[in-house]
């Protein structure tokens, strides 16, 4: 029986290069497979991972409709045994109950993988679909350690080395243009950037870069 599995775990915890192996192990057995990904770190239509491996892939926009290109490819004559499914929290709901539709109607595997939640702890939609209808849901056991050597948990993002709890909740790679109150002021977009924290460090703000300078004595401590 055809299975739809979603793996998930914090950033650095090696999801992508899971998909790839994933996909490699069923290829050298002759089959025949589908990788999709959605805003990876590498570009469009790409899928990658942090260890430096990539491969080409089939790009995920919100128009996507995953049923109609795999009956598509099938009424051509293509063979397809099964779908690789990276960056999946960025998928809308209604793309993956057609992943489920591709499962239970076509008996096509599906493996999909992401991330649980966004940068404020709150699932993001594609993954909450999963958790819901996915046959099978595995947490990756390769642990991502926030700055402190906890088990990180948590995923924050930081603009210009400051932890925050607001804002777009897809934000790959550098902002286009920062907003401003007057649309003549131009000013640098921030530098955005991610990293894993534990719960306590990420409740409370606390970066790897804001407790090296609580170390040195140029912040107070967060809490009192």
């Amino acid at each position: 029986m055809a299975e739809l599995q979603f793996f998930t775990g914090t950033m650095d915890s090696g999801k992508s290069t899971l998909a790839l192996q994933t996909n490699h192990n069923r290829a050298a057995r002759g089959l025949v497979g589908r990788i999709f990904t959605s805003r990876d770190r590498a570009g469009t239509a790409m899928l990658s991972s942090r260890l430096g491996l990539q491969h080409e892939a089939i790009e995920v926009d919100p128009d996507f409709h995953f049923w109609r290109y795999v009956v598509d490819e099938l009424t051509r004559g293509a063979r397809v045994d099964y779908l690789i499914c990276d960056e999946a929290q960025f998928y809308t709901r209604d793309q993956v109950d057609q992943l489920a539709k591709v499962v239970d109607e076509l008996q096509l595997d599906v493996f999909a993988f992401g991330i649980l939640t966004d940068f404020r702890s709150e699932l993001f939609p594609g993954s909450a679909r999963l958790v819901e209808i996915a046959d099978r849901m595995h947490v990756l056991q390769v642990e991502a350690l926030c700055w402190c050597g906890r088990r990180a948990t948590h995923n924050a993002r930081t603009e210009n080395g400051v932890m925050v709890v607001e804002g777009e909740v897809i934000v790959v790679g550098d902002v286009d243009a920062a907003d401003t109150t007057d649309a003549t002021d131009a000013t640098e977009p921030p530098e955005v950037a991610y990293e894993v924290l534990c719960r306590m460090h990420h409740r409370r703000r606390m970066t790897a870069a804001r407790a090296h300078a609580v170390a040195l004595g140029a912040e107070p401590l967060p809490f009192g």
